[in-house]
């Protein structure tokens, strides 16, 4: 009976129409459009991913190998197995070409091709030639195309010559696209791409160099993928290769996008705390206005259920209202600027409507509802018969009843914990929900200090009546001060947090380069190149340090005799091939932490130091066996030993070293670090390239660059988030401003009755607003700078630094935004005649 009389209630409230709901609407909406257009980004990328797989990889299925080539055996199975194969070589390399003041340099990704490639899709070339025509020999010399970058860093046009190690080659076209982009990942140089055969001569395959090759297969119509696949696992177990196929063609983009989206959606989840507190706010202002309405049904006999399910429905409904309108918004943008996001995009994207990512909004808004409008419903309990003509919510107890207490906590973690299930990490999303709870929390506890604050300095004001009276008006807790600070020092902490962070991150990439990274990587370093190579550098006075060591690559296959996925999960040691180094002593930058390291004459069976970080996270002691596919063969070595290794100095560092007699025989080269002084840098690149054209430089500074760059632009999808968790809190501001302009225009009147002038009255009015503002900015710059720190000492692990320029931003962006929307509403009260405003109050 209660429930049947409370929903009849509901909908007689509810036929007043949404007058006093449009920001409660909008909050809501906002925040659960934001979400539901991340997720339906992420979910069209994927759909895309999956359905052009085969043309992103470039084939039906891909195995890859590290620094070598198929042997006959396993050519022999593809060719079985398939109906056509392709085989891709890919390196690094310097450009050159000759130049009026010596040769000009540039580091190129090099992609080497069989005639079979590609088998799915095309190459677009400027002008347009078909490839087969452009990486034929001409006037004697092999094709070459290259990407327009390149083309204008090394001043190049069709027709001109440049040298890859020792060859030389003809550049014939512009490379404009390449259908297997997207498999390749990310690369330090622009692309150059020739013929295998090419390179015969080259210098630069040769044994122990640093390459990849990829067989692509065109499998028969119909192959079970799964079969295909499980059988390359058996034939090809222990030689180190790598399956890839069309069910995921670009695995490194996929991943990227998934943990790219999840951490967008967490900080969407953001905007709708921010969204929530303005919720709060509306529902707690409607409520206020509806103290008579409740008071009169409790003198008619309705009790505090019958109360409770009435308004609780009411905000139900509306909650509804608002949640299918951000679903709207949020499913239908992605459809609407579909053609502006596919011509951004470097992956393929199928844009529908995908039920996916609107359940999961609408689940998050619905939970975000209920907890912040669950206590200010409870206070209509507090409302009685008693108290028809008094303003019962302003004096309520601050804290409902022990049940709503429990119900909001068991709600914060059913949100928790679909988050974590909805974005597959559970860590990233408590370090998030941590940050909410805990700057919600400082945030309260500002607003309530500078609500104490303003009282304890109005006296202090005396003389200055603008000022005492925007104090005055601060300290009243009926005021808006606490959902401004609340909700704009919510959205601003966000923002702020994002600056620091990725303030944090390029300070510890680029900032300190000049005393602890090296100037350049050099690799492919022949063995019997080393002592020239050495001779150059120990005798140039610019040159303060080199380092070099013997480079192999391996992948950890076992540990113990299981699958190293079965023992050490996911870890990214284990995603891919990783550097193997030998020496006789440890190396100098590395302190061995546990175990012994071998004599310097050992030649028994295999032992290997291992990273001590590393080490533990994997679960790794000493004794355990480790077998290491290296160039085709596994090795099994004993873990006897780890070493602490810093990887933060941009310097050398192996994963894993073994004793020298395990590796010997094997084919390697050695990679060196460079410091030099900067402006020595061309002279050192010059002498060396000429002297071993085999030799790939990589610039340190140029590589920082490119990883500044695409940290760069997560930080702006980032900052994009924390936009919409501004807007939310400037929504909030606008709601909270509008339902305090009658107190505004009670006080203005008043203070007219009094002899004060308009101008006066306004500036206590901006005052008012100024201090709000940077009180927000002020308390988000702490709470922005508290998850920079966190997340910086303790994800990134790196040394964290406060960026001013942000921080001062924030508190300027909380002063101005506060300011715009307070004045907004302060206008029309001062232009109200005071009469008619006492008159009505009477």
């Amino acid at each position: 009976m209660s429930l049947r009389l409370a929903g009849r209630l509901a909908r007689r409230e509810l036929r007043g129409g949404l007058r006093g709901f449009r920001i409660f609407l909008a909050c809501l909406a906002l925040g659960v459009a934001a979400i539901a257009a991340v997720g339906s980004v992420r979910q069209a990328i994927q759909a895309g991913l999956a359905q052009e797989g085969a043309s992103l990889l470039g084939g039906d299925a891909e195995l890859e190998f590290t620094y070598r080539f198929a042997d006959e055996a396993e050519r022999a199975w593809m060719q079985q197995t398939s109906e056509q194969v392709s085989e891709i070589v890919d390196f690094r390399s310097m450009a050159v070409v000759p130049g009026a003041a010596g040769p000009e340099r540039a580091l190129t990704q090099v992609k080497s091709v069989d005639d079979s490639y590609p088998l799915i899709g095309s190459v677009a070339l400027k002008p347009d030639i078909t490839l087969n025509d452009a990486l034929s020999a001409s006037s004697g010399l092999p094709g070459a195309i290259m990407e327009p970058l390149l083309i204008d860093r090394l001043g190049l046009s069709v027709g001109d010559h440049f040298t890859l190690g020792t060859q030389e080659f003809i550049l014939t076209a512009a490379l404009l696209n390449e259908p297997d982009s997207a498999a390749d990942g990310f690369g330090l140089g622009p692309r150059t791409l020739v013929r295998t055969k090419a390179l015969q001569a080259s210098g630069l395959l040769e044994p122990g160099t640093l390459f990849s090759t990829k067989y692509r297969l065109s499998l028969p119509q119909g192959v079970n993928l799964s079969d295909v696949a499980a059988k390359a696992s058996g034939a090809f177990e222990g030689t180190g290769m790598r399956w890839t196929d069309a069910r995921n063609g670009a695995p490194g983009i996929s991943e990227f996008v998934n943990r790219l989206s999840a951490f967008l959606v967490l900080v969407g989840l953001s905007g709708l705390a921010v969204g929530g507190i303005g919720v709060s706010a509306a529902v707690r202002a409607y409520l206020t206005q509806k103290t008579e309405t409740v008071a009169t049904l409790r003198t008619l006999g309705a009790d505090r259920a019958t109360i409770f399910q009435t308004y609780m429905i009411q905000i139900g409904v509306l909650s509804v209202i608002g949640i299918l309108i951000g679903l709207a918004l949020g499913g239908l943008a992605p459809l609407v600027l579909a053609p502006l996001l596919e011509s951004q995009l470097p992956v393929p994207a199928i844009f529908s409507l995908y039920s996916k990512p609107l359940i999961e909004a609408a689940i998050y808004g619905l939970l975000t509802a209920f907890l912040f409008t669950l206590w200010p419903l409870a206070r209509t309990e507090d409302v009685r018969a008693a108290t028809l003509f008094r303003d019962a919510l302003s004096s309520a107890r601050p804290v409902p009843r022990l049940i709503y207490v429990v119900a909001s906590g068991i709600g914060l973690a059913l949100l928790i914990a679909i988050a974590s299930w909805f974005s597959g990490s559970t860590r990233l999303t408590l370090w998030t929900s941590s940050g909410l709870v805990g700057a919600l929390a400082l945030l309260t506890f500002a607003a309530y200090a500078i609500r104490k604050l303003a009282r304890a300095g109005t006296p202090l004001a005396r003389g200055r009546p603008a000022l005492r009276w925007a104090l005055s008006a601060i300290s009243d807790p009926r005021e808006s001060a606490g959902s401004v600070v609340l909700s704009l020092g919510l959205g601003l902490s966000v923002l702020a947090a994002v600056g620091q962070i990725d303030g944090t991150l390029r300070n510890a990439i680029s900032g300190n380069l000049p005393d602890v990274a090296p100037s350049y990587f050099f690799v492919d370093i022949q063995k019997d190149q080393m002592p020239g190579f050495t001779e150059r550098l120990q005798t140039d006075p610019a040159v303060s340090r080199i380092e070099s060591a013997p480079m192999l690559r391996g992948i950890i296959t076992q540990i113990n005799g299981r699958p190293a996925r079965d023992v050490a999960g996911d870890h990214w040691v284990l995603e891919g091939d990783r550097g193997v180094t030998y020496s006789v002593e440890p190396p100098s930058n590395a302190r061995v932490t546990a175990g012994d390291w071998w004599a310097e004459d050992y030649a028994g069976a295999p032992q290997v130091s291992f990273a001590a970080e590393e080490a533990e996270e994997m679960g790794l002691k000493l004794g355990d066996q480790l077998t290491v596919n290296i160039l085709g063969r596994d090795i099994t070595a004993e873990l006897t030993s780890m070493r602490e290794v810093d990887f933060s100095t941009a310097g050398m560092g192996f994963i894993m070293s073994m004793n020298p007699s395990a590796l010997a025989g094997a084919p390697h080269s050695f990679i060196a670090t460079v410091y030099a002084e900067e402006q020595a840098e061309a002279a050192i690149l010059r002498d060396l390239a000429g002297q071993f054209p085999n030799i790939t430089a990589i610039r340190v500074r140029d590589a920082i660059d490119r990883v500044s760059g695409l940290l760069a632009g997560i930080a702006a999808a980032t900052s994009y988030g924390a936009g919409v968790s501004l807007l939310t809190g400037f929504l909030v501001l606008i709601g909270a401003a509008a339902a305090g302009e009658p107190a505004r225009r009670y006080e203005a009147a008043v203070l007219k009755t009094l002899g004060a002038d308009r101008g006066r009255i306004l500036r206590s009015f901006g005052l008012r607003s100024v201090l709000l503002g940077a009180a927000a900015g002020c308390v988000a710059l702490l709470v922005g700078i508290l998850g920079g720190w966190a997340v910086a000492t303790y994800i990134f692990e790196t040394e964290f630094t406060v960026i001013w320029s942000s921080a001062f931003s924030i508190v300027l962006a909380g002063i101005s935004v506060t300011l715009c929307a307070g004045l907004a509403f302060a206008l029309r009260p001062l232009s109200v005649r005071p009469a008619r405003i006492l008159r009505a109050s009477d």
